[in-house]
């Protein structure tokens, strides 16, 4: 997959949760976290899912 295929997918999925966004905005920051290679290294709709998570806390549900 190509950085412009890669780009898409990656907006396309932010978009989902974003949709007053603008298309291009996303796909800007698509094409910024594209350079890091710990996003580059996964598929892009994986990619934004974990993006989004991040600073999500997980629960667990086993209180105490």
């Amino acid at each position: 997959m190509n950085a412009d295929e890669w780009t898409f997918k990656f907006a396309r999925q932010l978009h989902e949760q974003w949709p007053r966004v603008d298309h291009s905005d996303l796909e800007h920051l698509a094409g910024a976290l594209l350079n890091e290679d710990r996003w580059k290294s996964m598929e892009p709709t994986e990619a934004a899912v974990q993006w989004l998570r991040q600073g999500i806390p997980e629960t667990s549900s086993a209180r105490t």
